[in-house]
């Protein structure tokens, strides 16, 4: 029997066959037999470069697409993603070096974060990538450590704009921020570059993630092109590349709904072409992270306990917040709720049962579904989170606890 979902569940990509969870052509208990333990990731590679591909037939032909490492860093996901890519961007020195043992030319990849030491610093102008700069200061240490290497730093001003992206997760633009320089002070900035060695690149504003909401994303494109073009104006050199950020979000919980993203395109095709003199060629990048990998990504953890205290089921299984921290609702939610989840060995039944999901650590924040309907399960049973291909063991504490670490795997 295969039917595409569960019946108790939200829509996922991944097959049930004879009642068990499929990903990557294998079934969830021989690829945890494969593994030979639990809790662990499992991202279906065919899923990502679908995502990749899909995404492409949306935009316009000319936008170049780079996956953004943060939301998955592992360096099979970061590999395969470089293959479908235009480029990469990176958050830290270690992510820089995963990125530069891939295919990726380095000039395609860029470096941000608010917080760069000079050591991240020699590391990115030695390998030639561009690095998206967040102050006057770090943009006089740039030129400093070039001129020491003997070599001109590729550079692009990270723009702290005076809008936000709205109805977006995580607001990363508008009012005081630690990311990037102020747009009213970006043209002060430029003039002092052109005093300095550096190779002026372009401009990097990325106003917000997780925004389901086309309209919202549009608007700050939209805007993020007109302030870039009115900011050349004062650049020491043309714009060769503009990065307007991403925020394309996915849907976690019942009642979101999947982005528009045939609206966005078209709507960005629309801006690209009214702006194509002003930009003269320059490469327009949308930087994409948790919606190219986040629905390609499970969790899977196995139920070591049932109990029941004062009526309530709780599962006791063998992962939690140490590994998932944002499927425990301590990452960013205000209110929590439960992510998808299923019981990946018992897809299909009509008997549910109301469940708690609780991890091993002794912290009532352990709590990976709440009150969820779920079938009924038992000790050695698999408990698996969707929506866990970004933002998953790399944003969570693993060292919690000292629990054991959870393994990853691309399939």
């Amino acid at each position: 029997m295969i039917s595409s979902r569960p019946q108790h569940n939200e829509p996922h990509p991944f097959p049930v066959i004879d009642n068990c969870l499929h990903i990557g052509g294998l079934a969830l208990t021989r690829l945890a037999a494969r593994i030979g333990k639990t809790p662990f990731y499992a991202y279906d590679r065919q899923l990502l470069t679908d995502k990749v591909r899909v995404l492409r037939d949306k935009l316009p032909a000319d936008v170049h697409l780079h996956y953004a490492m943060k939301a998955n860093p592992m360096p099979a996901v970061v590999q395969h993603m470089a293959s479908l890519v235009d480029g990469l961007d990176v958050a830290s020195a270690v992510e820089m070096h995963v990125a530069l043992d891939t295919v990726m030319p380095a000039a395609r990849i860029s470096f941000a974060g608010p917080g760069k030491q000079e050591s991240d610093l020699a590391c990115a102008i030695a390998a030639g990538i561009v690095i998206n700069l967040e102050s006057e200061l770090e943009m006089q240490r740039a030129a400093r450590i070039g001129t020491q290497m003997g070599m001109v730093p590729q550079v692009a001003v990270r723009v702290n704009p005076d809008f936000e992206l709205k109805s977006s997760g995580m607001k990363m633009s508008g009012g005081a921020k630690q990311f990037g320089i102020d747009a009213e002070q970006v043209p002060n900035v430029l003039k002092r570059m052109a005093g300095l060695d550096l190779a002026f690149m372009g401009f990097h504003i990325f106003s917000g993630s997780q925004n389901l909401k086309a309209e919202s994303i549009m608007d700050a494109q939209e805007k993020s092109i007109a302030l870039a073009l009115d900011l050349a104006e004062h650049a020491p050199a043309p714009m060769q590349l503009l990065n307007i950020g991403g925020g394309f979000g996915i849907p976690y919980f019942p009642g979101e709904h999947a982005l528009d993203v045939d609206a966005i395109g078209q709507n960005l095709a629309k801006l690209l072409h009214n702006a194509k003199s002003r930009l003269a060629g320059a490469q327009v990048i949308l930087e994409l992270g948790r919606y190219l990998v986040g629905e390609a990504g499970i969790y899977v953890c196995r139920v070591i306990d049932r109990k029941i205290s004062r009526g309530q089921i709780f599962l006791v299984v063998d992962g939690g917040l140490h590994h998932h921290l944002a499927a425990s609702g301590n990452f960013g939610q205000v209110i929590r709720k439960n992510y998808p989840v299923a019981v990946g060995n018992a897809m299909q039944h009509d008997a549910l049962e109301t469940v708690s999901v609780v991890g091993p650590l002794c912290t009532p924040l352990d709590l990976l579904a709440d009150k969820m309907q779920l079938p009924h399960a038992e000790a050695g049973d698999l408990i698996v989170i969707f929506q866990s291909g970004a933002y998953g063991l790399s944003a969570s504490p693993t060292h919690f606890l000292s629990q054991a670490a959870a393994a990853e795997v691309l399939v």
